[in-house]
């Protein structure tokens, strides 16, 4: 890692960590997106979007000129948003250690309207010359924000390939990396590895989880395993903002962990207490370690003075804006950032694209486990090193690979 490497060199105060922290943002900025394309069939009423940055980084990989990431399907998606997941996915992938750029695709649709099968396969047959099976640098589909289980299926089937959709079942070569909690396991590490440098017994440790996604039950699933105890839960599909005034039940913490909604929905009120409609409220509450696993920008600059969490780890994408991380870091807040807590979906995607393994689960866990750790453990030492906001020590490590790959 030579340019990071050096830019360590140069650096030894913290005006020095910012000023190189700046000639590296700076020259990321003036990246452009190797593929930027708007797909359209107006006949069927499809649109979608595939962007791909910093392809450089894999040059020499196995995944050689190719970025990856998810495929978000909403009905308001834009190219805008998908070009700022595009480029935090190329922060991602660079801060995982991935010889891979940064992708996104998207389809601006409704995932549960009756057409939707149809235009899906659609928008994959659009995207088909991008792919990077087919010459292209599109690294291919998997999940995100509006994606089910089935898509893998129409999708592998509509391009007879089962290399252009990862997260796909065990028994097509994939990782089932959603069902799995693959994304989530990487943030519950990312949640231990920081308690475990400030010294915390994680078996006195409590926490808060708003969205019981796939994200969000999967983080609830690894956490707890350390021993740790959710004491507050939220979720729109169950009413908003709950407390737990002793553990939930194994039941209760199963039927959470496989979204099991209607034994849930039965089982809260024998053990939870109702707070609140919002599940805005849950982002509020005295806890060790608050995960926001739902959607982006839900802690901003003006919500920031009502945290009462000791460390955030970012499950969802950046639902800390940039303003409230400063705000917080200044409250003597820790904030795990998005790139570096939540590359394990991207990590069981390299593993699933480019492994012979038999089990290739087993070893998108191990590593996702290891390079998240040491990650995490990097970052809070750098940090500590020049007295700087975990996420600007984060993204110092991941540009400086990211720049390193453009020399």
């Amino acid at each position: 890692m030579k340019t990071l490497q050096s830019a360590q060199q140069k650096t030894s105060t913290r005006d020095e960590f910012y000023e190189q922290l700046s000639v590296l943002k700076d020259r990321f900025a003036a990246m452009p997106p190797e593929l930027e394309v708007t797909l359209r069939d107006p006949a069927m009423g499809v649109e979608g979007y595939v962007v791909v940055w910093n392809t450089g980084i894999s040059v020499g990989g196995p995944m050689e000129r190719s970025g990856k990431g998810g495929t978000r399907i909403t009905p308001s998606v834009s190219l805008d948003e998908v070009k700022m997941l595009a480029r935090t996915m190329s922060l991602k992938n660079a801060a995982a250690g991935l010889p891979l750029g940064g992708s996104k695709a998207a389809l601006k649709a409704d995932p549960s309207a009756p057409d939707f099968e149809q235009k899906y396969r659609r928008f994959a047959q659009l995207c088909k010359p991008f792919l990077h099976e087919n010459g292209g640098v599109f690294g291919g589909f998997g999940f995100d924000i509006g994606g089910r289980p089935e898509h893998a299926l129409w999708i592998c089937d509509e391009l007879k390939s089962t290399r252009c959709f990862t997260g796909k079942p065990k028994d097509m070569g994939g990782t089932d990396y959603d069902r799995e909690g693959i994304a989530g396991l990487g943030v519950a590490v990312a949640a231990i590895t920081s308690q475990e440098v400030k010294g915390v017994n994680l078996n006195k440790t409590s926490f808060a989880v708003q969205g019981m996604g796939a994200m969000g039950a999967a983080v609830l699933r690894y956490f707890a395993e350390s021993g740790a105890t959710m004491t507050y839960m939220a979720d729109p599909k169950y009413g908003g903002t709950w407390k737990f005034a002793s553990p939930i039940s194994t039941a209760l913490h199963n039927a959470l962990v496989h979204q099991d909604v209607e034994t849930v929905l039965a089982m809260l009120p024998q053990e939870g207490t109702l707070l609140s409609d919002s599940a805005d409220d849950v982002l509020f509450q005295k806890v060790d370690v608050l995960f926001p696993c739902a959607v982006q920008n839900v802690i901003t600059e003006s919500k920031a003075d009502r945290v009462k969490a000791s460390t955030i780890v970012e499950g969802a994408n950046g639902p800390v804006t940039e303003e409230a991380r400063t705000a917080l870091f200044a409250m003597g807040v820790t904030v795990i950032p998005d790139f570096i807590a939540n590359p394990g979906g991207i990590i069981a995607a390299f593993v699933e694209l480019t492994s012979g393994s038999s089990d290739k689960v087993a070893e998108s866990k191990a590593m996702a486990r290891e390079r998240i750790a040491a990650n995490v453990r990097d970052m809070l030492e750098t940090a500590a090193q020049y007295n700087v906001e975990p996420t600007h020590a984060g993204h110092f490590m991941a540009l400086g690979r990211i720049i390193q790959s453009q020399e």
